[in-house]
This record gives C-alpha cells, sequence and structure tokens, in this order.
C-alpha cells in the first residue's frame, strides 16, 4: 500500500481507494488500500460503458443463503449482532413481496482450532445454498475459501480483513463489505501516536488477520516517528499469555496493542494486575466489545479502540429492529455490514433474474456501483423496483457506501475511534 495522504485519527475516518491522493478534515485517500500489483483478472472490471444488462423475467426466485458466523470459539460475541444482521435483511427483502423468496440456513463457523467450519460448508453446499455469508475470521474464511469456491458458490464475508483476500484466486467469487486491516492499521497507529506515545508493545494472534493488522500498525506508528519495542506472538487455542506479558512489560512501552480475539477477557486482567495503567491499551475490531460483566468497574476506563463501520448505535431504526430480531444484543459489531452483505447477494441475483452462484458474482460489482452510476437505493423494494424497469442501480446501505473495486473489496470504508468508559463498555469518540 503507497499512502499517499493522511488524515487525523482523532477523527473517523473514511476511506475511498481511487488512485489519487486528496485529504479532508476526515478523509484518507490511498493507492489501493491493498497493494499496488494488478489483480490476477479474477474481478476485473467492466470497460466504461459495458455494464450488464438487467434481465426481463417474473422474477419468481427462490434464493438460500447458508451463513458461517461465530456461535462458538474466540469470535463468538461476534456472532449475535452479524446473525442478527442477516436475519433482519432476509425479513425485509421477504416482506418487499417483489418476487424473491430469501431463506437463511445458519451454521456455526467455530475458530481455527476446530474443523467446525469446514463440517458447515459441507453441510451448507449439500444444501444447494447460492450463497454463503461468513466467516467473520479470516484465519476461519482461509480453511474454507477453496472448497466453497470450488463448489461455484458465493463466498461473502462482513467481516474479513485480512490483506490476503484482496487478489486471492476464488474465480471473482469471493466479496467482503469490511475493508482490508491495512486502513484500521493506519487509523490506530495514527491515534497512538497522536495520544503522546513514542513507545508500543504489541500482544498479537499468530494468523493472517493478526499478523497482517500488527504489519500495517507498527508501520504507521513507526512512520509516524514511535518505536515498537516489543511484539510477542501467541496461537489461537492458547490460554496462558504470562510470557508474552512479561516480555511486552519488560521493554516499559508507553502503550500496549492488543491484537487479539476473546483472549483478550484473559490478557487485559492480566496484564493490568502487573500494575499497566489500563487506560493505556489499545483494542481492534476483533476484541472491542462490552465488558462490563467480564472485568472490574474501571479496569479499563480511557482505553481505546478501533471498529471498522458506522456507529450502529447510532443508526436508532436499524438498532431497533436488530433487537426485535434478538433481544440479546449488547454488540453491535458487523451487524450492518452483515445486512448489506444478504441485500448485496440478493440484488445481484434479482439484477440478472439467476440465483446460481456464478451469475450472482457476475453482478455484485454491478448492484454496489461499481460499474458506472446507478440510480441510489439504500432499501430492498426501491432497488428492485428500479431493477424490474430495467434501471441500474448503486446500493449503499448501513455500513455506509459499498461500492466494489474489482477485487471484490469496498473501495469506501469509515474506521471508528472508540473509548472505554467507567463501567467497561466503549462509546465512540471520533
Amino acid at each position: 500500500m503507497s499512502v499517499l495522504a493522511k488524515a487525523s485519527a482523532s477523527r473517523s475516518v473514511r476511506a475511498v481507494v481511487t488512485g489519487i491522493a486528496m485529504v479532508g478534515v476526515s478523509a484518507l485517500l490511498l493507492t489501493g488500500c491493498s497493494g499496488t500489483a494488478e489483480p490476477s483478472g479474477d474481478k476485473a472490471p467492466a470497460a466504461s460503458g459495458d455494464a450488464k444488462t438487467v434481465k426481463a423475467g417474473d422474477r419468481d426466485l427462490t434464493l438460500k443463503i447458508g451463513t458461517i458466523l461465530p456461535q462458538s470459539g474466540a469470535l463468538a460475541f461476534l456472532g449475535p449482532p452479524e446473525e442478527a444482521g442477516v436475519q433482519l435483511a432476509v425479513n425485509d427483502i421477504n416482506a418487499a413481496n417483489l418476487g424473491m423468496k430469501v431463506e437463511a440456513v445458519f451454521r456455526d463457523s467455530g475458530d481455527t482450532t476446530t474443523d467446525t467450519a469446514t463440517v458447515s460448508v459441507t453441510d451448507l453446499l449439500s444444501q444447494d445454498v447460492s450463497a454463503i455469508v461468513g466467516a467473520a475470521s479470516s484465519g476461519v474464511s482461509k480453511t474454507v475459501i477453496d472448497q466453497i469456491v470450488a463448489a461455484g458458490v458465493v463466498q461473502f464475508s462482513p467481516a474479513n480483513t485480512s490483506p490476503d483476500f484482496t487478489e486471492y484466486a476464488d474465480k471473482g467469487l469471493y466479496w467482503r463489505t469490511a475493508p482490508s486491516d491495512l486502513l484500521q492499521g493506519e487509523v490506530l497507529g495514527n491515534q497512538i501516536a497522536e495520544d503522546g506515545n513514542s513507545t508500543l508493545g504489541m500482544i498479537v494472534l499468530n494468523d493472517a488477520y493478526g499478523t497482517g493488522l500488527a504489519k500495517s500498525l507498527k508501520d504507521t506508528f513507526e512512520s509516524a516517528g514511535g518505536e515498537v519495542v516489543a511484539e510477542e506472538l501467541f496461537n489461537e487455542g492458547d490460554s496462558n499469555f504470562a510470557a508474552q506479558i512479561s516480555a511486552v512489560t519488560a521493554a516499559n512501552p508507553d502503550a500496549i496493542a492488543l491484537i487479539t480475539f476473546d483472549q483478550a477477557k484473559i490478557i487485559i486482567p492480566a496484564l493490568v494486575g502487573t500494575g499497566y495503567p489500563g487506560d493505556k491499551l489499545y483494542l481492534v475490531d476483533g476484541n472491542l466489545a462490552d465488558y462490563s460483566k467480564d472485568f472490574p468497574a474501571g479496569l479499563i476506563a480511557g482505553s481505546k479502540g478501533t471498529l471498522p463501520g458506522l456507529d450502529v448505535g447510532t443508526l436508532g431504526d436499524f438498532t431497533d429492529r436488530l433487537l426485535e430480531v434478538d433481544p440479546t444484543l449488547k454488540d453491535f459489531s458487523y451487524a450492518a455490514e452483515s445486512y448489506d452483505s444478504v441485500m448485496l447477494i440478493a440484488l445481484a441475483a434479482y439484477a440478472g433474474n439467476d440465483v446460481s452462484g456464478a451469475s450472482i458474482a457476475d453482478y455484485l460489482r454491478q448492484v454496489s456501483g461499481g460499474e458506472g452510476d446507478g440510480e441510489k437505493v439504500s432499501d430492498f423494494k426501491a432497488a428492485a423496483k428500479a431493477l424490474a424497469d430495467g434501471k441500474q442501480v448503486n446500493y449503499d446501505g448501513f455500513s455506509g457506501p459499498v461500492t466494489f473495486d474489482k477485487n471484490g473489496d469496498p473501495t469506501e470504508a469509515t474506521i471508528g475511534v472508540y473509548e472505554y468508559k467507567a463501567d467497561n463498555t466503549y462509546k465512540r469518540i471520533n
């Protein structure tokens, strides 16, 4: 990634992948958020004016979508909001009654310590799903992406952030609504530096997600004049982090970044127990969670973290409807991205009048506005009516503008900065 302009990390950051540098008060523009190499050709863009024709037909379509989202494992806290987002989208599409019936089949992804995802994918493929939403974990997606692609089924993740997927040989079948961690690492690195920290320690999950995010964070922090004085790795399934904590605290860093999943529930109390200040910790999307029932009051008050996406908590109607689907929700991370994943899959099937994985993949970029101008739409009913009239559409959802690039990555993204309160819940500050 070639970073041409940086915005203040004290604000939420909207990134636009364009190849032209330009900076605004809260904008960061990159020359390709996912690297500078040319793609393999799996998702080559249509030439100007070559947008696919919206197909005519009665659109009496039945679309079956599977999910592999974490009902268990180290990211289990993300499962409920993601599944609620999927179900809400299914409800909205079916309520529109415009010639498409969607069925969702929910399965567990587990984490990389088990073969749960492989078992779930095998089951879903046997049920002839057209698309699979998930996994949340980049590491888990790596274990099943080849199986899904070989079956000619679309894989659409609402939360994968590893840069490795950008140019993966996926035959054009892999898509995501979450931005590459090259951006999240940049926002967090700048935030840590702007908070006045000169040295940084890191405790990092040793997988595609953790190491990719750590590299981006380290590069940014050191470009801002800081120094990473300790970087300790651990593996999925580890339950004792004493060695990593000892090594990082021995370096006496001004701040410590934790790039983990729910291992943070063990690491944070142990780290603060050594005397390290709880307000000098920095978290990421994999562990930014409600810890009000896990930690003593005030344990991490003042600590900060980053999370891709709009602040769903401010989208009152959307969060209210998510709570109708699942009244137990406490976290809303990636709920909007999950909702939009289903909407985009359905709109692509509707535009092509075909629920096959290949046809959905052919139209996904187009319905996101990635192949030229289209009528701006933000709900299934308006979009489906426009498509039925033979119009092109440009869907923008609750996660914000999506607009896929030729690699199936979103070209725009917002990274929010959050701060923990005394009750160990968090609020968005930028």
